[in-house]
């Protein structure tokens, strides 16, 4: 008896290196537009290069990559592209930290970064890489940028903004936490500097029309984009104000509520507060304390509502009576006007001002139809919802004289008309959406091309002196910007007259890089932002990244799109037409509390676990000493609760496919997924089991030919399994992106074949055709593995995504017999066999006899048998 021949180990390292050295040396994954495939552009969120990946990226590259090598086995010219989001303020923090320069540590991270994404075997078109910071690529954004000022769309102005009294920059609204810079936790001021902005606003509602084509696009990012752009109508009025002072002008989506106006709220740097300050130095004073704190909005809702009345008075424009004007903390100059008429009675905020400082609540709406007692009686000294809701019908106006007994939409026309006769205002849409302030006072970004005069004032570097080249070489102290401290670097010649002139050292918002590298991945090397390539692959087929970019990055990626629409650089209206936010990857948190009353974060590898039957943490100790430690929540993974994941060190140890299939396994795409390191041994488990079963085939020679119409009844069973497997993992795959649901189907048919134990030439075929089928279905997800398998199955070295994705046989589906599950009172008690095309009495007869059914049947009458074809039987007893 000879001797069963050895198998080869599944050995990680050695079949990803083969594989990843065989798609290097064909090219493998470069795009061009010569082929008469359907294009397929599938594109990634950029990465920051902070130095390593993150679980973060694997699970967003990964989910990438499985879409694009399904594409292209469906028959797709598929474009993956990667490059580097590699401005910003990071860079800047980290030099300062280890005395290095920006350019110097962001080029050797993304050295780092594309060797443990080559790592993981995705199939990107290496090509087209670009990082951010290098010349060949803003040289275009700051072309376009001085296209965009000769136009008007780009423009300066003084704006109040977060500012950062540490890190000497401005901070978007998203960057200001309690009050504090994101990265220095320095109390943030509001401070009046020159800003560039670009006219996102002249688009505001083409981008919220846009919004309906966008089918492809979660629900949940296009209502937070409607949110945000945030249209509105109402009307704009005119308040005079006594003293000879300029009008005041608010904006109300509420005019029905103008009798109730009790006093006029104005922000802190309008100029009616400044020249009343002028006079009262304990408004003056007032008006410095308001300069701390963030303008965001979120922080203007739960701040303490604070004011100070200016002796200012407003007159009413209908009643002529006179209401004073306030300065409150709520306002803004960058919102509206920078004014607001203030309803006590009908706006929450009005409301507990007005109670703050006593001023008159006066009830102009009541209810006709109300509901209960509650809403029967008003109160001035009791907020309640109904008092602010003009989505209701059964509302009128009181104590409004002439206006009386007119419900909302009748006030707002009778007052539209009545304002806009006497010259005195006018209906308008507004928009919450606020103009793209795209400079920052930092070094580490684009250097914005403008020249200062003083004879010519603000001007565009011309086109032959571009790029403005942002210098590398530098020193930071952490204090000033390098380009604002070097008077070298500032002095320049005026374009227009010649005479001595400065640069701006300024540089771009990180947004703006982000807001167009969709088009230049597509045509590389172009003199040009982009070529005729653009619209070859525009607009992008699938866009994956992190819901926490659906406004901004999304919003202004949009709004940039159409700039570049309207230079004719490209002739679609939509950057993407699909998108896919993958939810965070968390993980458990371990500590020990500090006798300051800190915590002291533990990364969970360091801990030894205890957990119960249903894999729940109920213990846990240091390894390093064996004493408990606190079981924290389950958060997402971050350096602050050290329960960060290292994708390198999981590669090294289970290897790519192994962290692969599990980054798709435990939870769909747009779920937040549970680290588990016991999760992703069950993985490596798998594969190597289908990697044995392939062995096992192989070395016993070639299978011959299928016969289908030769197949006994378990060879038609494993069959039928085959196909249907191949159905869903392409449904799964094509249409719901549900990767864990396909991988868990390869499961199943896994385990099918180690319960098939049959060696006969057909036995062997039937294997043969469905551990293919399993190689090519799992090949999107486990693409190193797949490459080798393949071989082992008797096929030459090719690359697999160039070979048809499998496809169903119909004929093969066609069951002889169905497993039913058999329940008692809907809870599962056994299972039946039964011909496909069985009766319904004698499907419910087998039922019955089940035995482990009888059992439960025992002592109890059937009232009712209800039989679902072809999944189950449930006899309802008493």
């Amino acid at each position: 008896m000879s001797a069963a021949p050895e198998l080869t180990p599944y050995d990680p390292q050695s079949v990803e290196s083969a594989a990843q050295a065989f798609w290097s040396e064909h090219r493998a994954f470069e795009a061009g537009e010569t082929s008469g495939k359907p294009k397929y552009y599938c594109l990634s969120m950029l990465p920051y290069p902070s130095g390593a990946l993150h679980m973060g990226h694997v699970r967003n590259y990964t989910i990438s990559d499985v879409i694009s090598r399904y594409k292209r086995m469906t028959g797709h010219n598929v474009l993956q592209p990667m490059g580097w989001d590699a401005f910003g303020l990071p860079a800047e923090n980290a030099a300062i930290k280890n005395k290095t320069q920006p350019a110097k540590w962001t080029y050797a991270n993304i050295a780092h970064m594309r060797s443990q994404l080559q790592s993981l075997g995705y199939a990107i078109d290496w090509s087209r890489e670009f990082a951010t910071c290098s010349p060949e690529y803003y040289v275009h954004e700051q072309r376009m940028f001085t296209r965009l000022l000769r136009k008007g769309i780009a423009y300066r102005r003084n704006a109040v903004v977060n500012w950062d009294p540490v890190d000497q920059t401005t901070l978007a609204n998203e960057q200001v936490i309690d009050g504090r810079g994101w990265r220095s936790g320095a109390l943030v001021e509001k401070r009046e500097i020159p800003q560039w902005f670009l006219r996102i606003t002249d688009y505001a509602q083409e981008l919220l029309d846009g919004l309906d084509t966008l089918e492809g696009w979660p629900e949940s990012v296009k209502t937070m984009q409607r949110n945000w752009i945030g249209r509105s109508e109402g009307l704009e009025i005119q308040f005079n104000v006594e003293g000879g002072h300029e009008p005041l002008t608010v904006f109300t989506t509420r005019p029905d509520t103008l009798m109730g106006v009790t006093f006029v709220s104005i922000a802190g740097e309008h100029a009616l507060a400044l020249k009343a300050a002028a006079s009262n130095p304990e408004l003056a004073a007032f008006l410095e304390q308001l300069k701390l704190g963030g303008v965001s909005e979120a922080e203007l809702e739960t701040q303490e509502k604070r004011g100070m009345d200016t002796g200012l008075k407003a007159v009413h424009p209908v009643t002529g009576e006179t209401v004073p004007v306030w300065v409150a903390n709520f306002v803004l100059m960058g919102y509206g006007t920078g004014a607001v008429m203030a309803v006590p009675g009908h706006d929450q905020r009005d409301f507990e001002f007005a109670t703050k400082y006593q001023l008159p609540i006066v009830q102009v709406v009541r209810l006709t139809q109300p509901r209960n007692e509650e809403e029967s009686q008003w109160s001035a000294s009791e907020w309640r919802d109904w008092y602010s809701d003009k989505t209701r019908e059964d509302i009128e106006l009181v104590n409004s004289g002439e206006f009386d007994g007119l419900d909302y939409r009748g006030a707002f026309e009778a007052l539209a008309e009545r304002f806009e006769r006497k010259g005195q205002g006018q209906r308008r849409v507004n928009y919450r959406l606020r103009d793209w302030g795209v400079s920052r006072q930092r070094y580490w970004g684009c250097p914005i091309p403008v020249i200062y005069c003083d004879s010519c004032g603000a001007v565009p570097v011309p086109d032959d002196q571009l790029p403005v080249l942002l210098p590398e070489n530098v020193t930071l102290d952490g204090v000033k910007s390098p380009i604002k401290a070097d008077p070298q670097w500032r002095k320049t010649t005026c374009p227009e007259c010649g005479k001595p002139a400065e640069r701006e050292t300024d540089t771009f918002d990180t947004f703006m890089e982000s807001s167009w590298y969709v088009a230049r991945y597509t045509s590389p090397g172009a003199e040009q932002m982009v070529d005729k390539r653009a619209n070859y692959w525009m607009p992008a087929d699938m866009y994956v990244g992190g819901i926490e970019h659906a406004i901004l990055h999304l919003l202004y990626f949009r709004f940039y799109h159409r700039l570049m629409r309207d230079a004719r650089m490209v002739d679609s209206d939509e950057p993407v037409t699909n998108l896919l936010t993958q939810g965070m990857v968390i993980a458990e948190t371990y500590y020990r509390d500090n006798s300051d009353g800190s915590k002291d974060w533990i990364n969970p590898a360091l801990v030894d676990v205890q957990r119960d039957e249903k894999g729940r943490v109920v213990g846990a100790t240091l390894a390093a000493d064996g004493q408990p430690v606190q079981i924290g929540s389950i958060e997402k993974m971050s350096k602050s609760r050290s329960n960060g994941v290292d994708p390198q060190a999981m590669v090294e140890k289970f290897g790519a496919d192994t962290v692969r299939l599990f980054s798709m396994f435990a939870a769909p795409p747009e779920q937040s997924l549970e680290w588990n390191e016991a999760g992703v041994e069950g993985m490596s488990r798998f594969l190597r089991r289908l990697w044995t079963q392939v062995q096992k085939q192989a070395a016993e020679g070639a299978a011959p030919a299928l016969q289908a119409q030769d197949l006994n009844a378990a060879q038609k069973a494993l069959r039928c399994k085959t196909h249907e497997t191949i159905e869903k993992v392409g449904f799964d795959y094509g249409k719901r992106h549900s990767f864990n649901t396909a991988i868990a189907a390869v499961m199943e048919l896994s385990n099918a074949l180690a319960k098939f134990d049959d060696d006969s030439a057909q036995g062997r075929a039937v294997r043969q055709e469905a551990l293919e089928a399993a190689v090519l279905l799992l090949n999107p997800i486990t693409p190193h593995a797949s490459h080798a398998l393949w071989q082992a199955l008797g096929h030459g070295q090719t690359l697999l995504e160039d070979l048809p994705f499998p496809q169903a046989d119909a004929a093969a589906m066609v069951r002889d017999s169905l497993t039913l599950a058999v329940q008692v009172n809907g809870k599962l008690r056994g299972t039946i066999e039964v011909a496909a095309d069985a009766p319904k009495e004698q499907i419910e007869a087998l039922a019955k006899a089940e035995p482990n059914t009888a059992k439960f049947l025992e002592g109890m009458t059937i009232r009712k048998v209800i039989v679902v074809p072809g999944k189950i039987v449930n006899l309802v007893a008493a």
